[in-house]
């Protein structure tokens, strides 16, 4: 039988598959479905420091290879988190977590890493920096090196536990961002999140969703996130996580292939929610098939 587990800085899991943040909840909702300790972790949603409500409706809008959402970081903020939906998750979900935490300062990227750092159901700390810093004019983050270098730096003087950095690929050079927060001591890349995209809804002649543009995710993004996945596994020597558009095992070795350790599954799951077991259970047999004896073998083969 072939080894599907692979190591995300230091942490075991039993298969690459991690459901991303946005996708899943709080697991809740998927434990009712299928036993989700049988995935190798999950990213849980977006946090902030205040409980959002998010953006106006409508925020969804389908398209023929994926979808648009502009649901605006929904959440009930790091204390309720901290409080309430992480001992409900000890539950039901029995290895370590990622936590998923968005700012929009530094000040509240560095309070919420603190505080999430200090829960021993964390394993990873997912740093999303594709939020506007509401100091800088609303501009992401992680569209500027020197502004992702800064998130990096000011959440890893508060934390122990790895972090990784979620980056957009809304930039020229996907590799400078990487680099900027490798240097300021990321532990490891989270790549990609959803491109900027739009439908207009002809017959009324208006954009289909209230905030006019949104986050674009689903197929036809995954050979963007190879592409991307590929080049930060030259760019810089940390554990890569990616994501965008994946939806079956051979788009599993794909990514891994290009140099990720392990891959999360976002949109997928909203069109199939068993897609992350099904995907599990049929790595096996297609490492079989293509005589991959140890999944982590492969990270990165694409290159040599």
């Amino acid at each position: 039988m072939p080894d599907i587990s692979t190591v995300l800085s230091g942490i075991k899991l039993d298969n690459p598959i991690i459901p991303a943040s946005g996708a899943f909840g709080f697991g809740q909702e998927f434990a009712r479905l299928y036993d989700i300790n049988v995935l190798g972790s999950f990213s849980f949603k977006g946090t902030t420091l205040e409980r959002r409500f998010g953006n106006p409706t409508p925020r969804i809008a389908e398209c023929r290879e994926g979808m648009i959402n502009s649901v605006g970081l929904a959440n009930p903020g790091i204390e309720a988190v901290i409080s309430e939906e992480l001992p409900e998750l000890k539950k039901i979900f029995h290895k370590p977590v990622i936590a998923n935490i968005s700012g929009f300062s530094i000040d509240e990227y560095k309070y919420c890493c603190e505080k999430v750092d200090k829960e021993d159901q964390v394993g990873i700390i997912e740093v999303n920096i594709s939020c506007p810093n509401v100091h800088a004019g609303g501009m992401a983050f992680g569209t500027s090196p020197d502004a992702a270098a800064e998130v990096t730096a000011a959440v890893k003087s508060v934390t122990h536990k790895p972090v990784y950095m979620k980056l957009s690929p809304n930039v020229t050079d996907i590799t400078a961002i990487a680099k900027a927060c490798a240097s300021a001591g990321a532990d490891g890349i989270s790549l990609i999140n959803t491109l900027l995209g739009m439908r207009i809804d002809i017959k009324r002649g208006k954009p289909v969703v209230a905030n006019k543009m949104g986050g674009f995710s689903g197929p036809a993004i995954f050979p963007v996130a190879v592409r991307m996945v590929y080049q930060v596994y030259e760019a810089v020597k940390l554990p890569i996580i990616g994501i965008g558009g994946i939806s079956t095992a051979e788009d599993v070795i794909e990514m891994m292939m290009a140099g990720a350790s392990a891959v999360e599954i976002g949109a997928a799951n909203l069109t199939d929610p068993y897609v992350c077991p099904k995907i599990i259970e049929a790595l096996p047999g297609l490492c079989e098939k293509l005589k991959i004896e140890k999944l982590t073998d492969i990270i990165g083969k694409a290159h040599n």
